[in-house]
């Protein structure tokens, strides 16, 4: 006879698992994963933890619910047999709510949505997400940045409050989405006579009160509520995480378990690290992943800007890369981002390009200050006071970001020389041609977040220029860091089959 697991659901975070000690090892070293950089990290050096994640709790005999894909597979693979039992609170971990396609496409064209203005229609792929997310309570919706991942949680979370009693909790990352998410439900039911979105939002990050007793929507930051304790989260029937990559964190997986009544648990990201950990960790917070779209797909529909990449690779002299070939990463980015020349190659690239420039940068003082100086300066010599020069920081405030923000969709020609930290995900500019990636990185969401800064459709359709400074410090067989990053972000480009071509440059 097959060995049976008994999967019972324990509640909308994790389902129990009975089985054969044996199996119950199977499952543990099924569900188990090297950390990257595992080898780096302190407790794995003082030989404390093994370098490896597991996701079956052999002690609890649980795992997280949205792994039930799994699941299945390794009962397929091993030919076991699952027997689903019934919870009297929580139901069976195997139901989904079938959602009738006429009548969710009846209720959106009731919300009468608007963007800007003017009437808007959801595109087919946004209307197949939110069914299947309705459908299925769980998923983690991959689509890429600018494919109107906003409107899908709108229409979400009204669906929610139409039919299910309960709050909703909207998880951000930044303060800056948090304002962002804010005014595009202001601005989507403007033409909306059952929706007053002061009356059901509110808004929590830096010190804002933490309960209300009227709102049923509350957007927030993870930072402001990580540290609640459980009772807090009883009330809310759906949960969702907007930018879902920043969900690895111990503090915001927290989050998520706390929330052990949230039926509807949706993910929102452009893209996933490419670890195999970090995909099963949101997977099983969220749900399967449910590939929404793709940017090659919105730009092949003229949904997106066209998208040209040139990687600019810097050349230095012999006598610069014979001195670098010993040097750690971190003195590599020191000399980087302090060598003057190239810092003024970055500020006379910026000032040669037409439309709105974005300067990414990772230093603030070391790096983002100096070129915004330098450009100033510049400005200044050649008479350009007239051209809009913006600098953003961590240190800039959300108010002050977001009304930087605002003026560049209405400018035609400034420039901002912004940190990835604060430009780099989520943030919406809708007229934006120029991207210099003046800081090296081979972060995967890093990169395709920054790209997509630029790729909602201008006014004046212009395309969507990225200049991607890499550099070449190799001495003979010694590869420098930077350029090894700038070999990975050329993988991105070629696995996402972006247009791109190599130039060099000589510093």
């Amino acid at each position: 006879m097959p060995d049976v697991i008994k999967v019972r659901k324990k509640n909308e975070v994790f389902m129990t698992l009975e089985t054969e000690p044996s199996v119950e090892m199977e499952l543990f070293s099924f569900f188990e994963f090297w950390v990257p950089g595992y080898q780096w990290m302190p407790a794995y050096k003082n030989k404390f933890w093994n370098g490896k994640v597991g996701l079956f709790d052999r002690k609890m005999k649980t795992l997280y619910c949205g792994l039930l894909p799994y699941l299945k597979e390794f009962a397929a693979a091993r030919e076991c047999e699952l027997e689903f039992q019934d919870s009297s609170q929580y139901g069976r971990i195997d139901t989904e709510d079938l959602v009738d396609e006429t009548t969710l496409s009846n209720f959106i064209q009731a919300l009468n949505i608007q963007a800007h203005g003017k009437k808007i229609e959801p595109r087919d792929y946004q209307v197949q997400a939110i069914t299947e997310a309705l459908t299925h309570r769980r998923r983690l919706l991959l689509s890429p940045t600018a494919s109107g991942k906003s409107l899908i949680i709108y229409v979400l979370i009204r669906w929610f409050l139409e039919n299910n009693e309960g709050k909703v909790l909207l998880i951000t990352p930044t303060t800056s989405l948090v304002e962002q998410m804010y005014s595009d439900f202001a601005d989507y039911a403007k033409n909306d006579g059952s929706w007053d979105n002061e009356a059901m939002c509110h808004r929590i990050y830096s010190g804002r009160e933490k309960i209300t007793m009227q709102q049923r929507v509350i957007i927030t930051t993870w930072q402001s509520i990580y540290k609640m304790q459980g009772d807090w989260f009883e009330p809310y029937g759906m949960v969702v995480g907007d930018e879902a990559h920043n969900f690895k964190a111990r503090s915001l997986t927290a989050i998520l378990e706390k929330l052990r009544d949230a039926k509807y648990r949706i993910g929102t990201t452009g893209t996933l690290d490419g670890t195999q950990t970090h995909k099963l960790v949101l997977e099983g917070l969220f749900g399967p992943v449910y590939q929404v779209t793709t940017t090659k797909q919105l730009i092949e529909k003229d949904a997106l800007s066209d998208l040209s990449i040139s990687v600019l690779l810097m050349k230095y002299s012999d006598e610069i890369c014979q001195s670098m070939k010993k040097k750690t990463y971190q003195e590599e980015l020191d000399f980087l981002v302090s060598y003057l020349p190239r810092n003024r190659f970055i500020r006379n690239l910026a000032l040669a390009q037409e439309g709105n420039t974005l300067i990414l940068y990772n230093y603030v003082a070391k790096h983002g200050k100096p070129i915004y100086d330098m450009l100033q300066k510049k400005m200044s010599e050649n008479g350009r006071e007239g051209r809009k020069l913006f600098f953003v920081s961590g240190g800039v405030d959300t108010d002050e970001r977001e009304r930087i923000r605002a003026i560049t969709e209405g400018e035609k020609d400034a420039i901002i020389v912004a940190s990835l930290g604060t430009f780099s995900t989520g943030i919406n500019i809708r007229n934006l041609h120029n991207i210099v990636f003046a800081s090296p990185s081979k972060s995967q969401i890093r990169v395709l977040q920054s790209i997509g800064r630029g790729l909602r459709k201008s006014d004046n359709d212009q395309m969507t220029q990225v200049f991607d400074i890499a550099d070449d410090l190799h001495w003979k067989k010694n590869r420098n860091y930077t350029l090894d990053h700038a070999a990975e972000r050329i993988k991105i480009y070629s696995k996402e089959q972006f247009n791109f071509k190599i130039h060099e440059v000589s510093v």
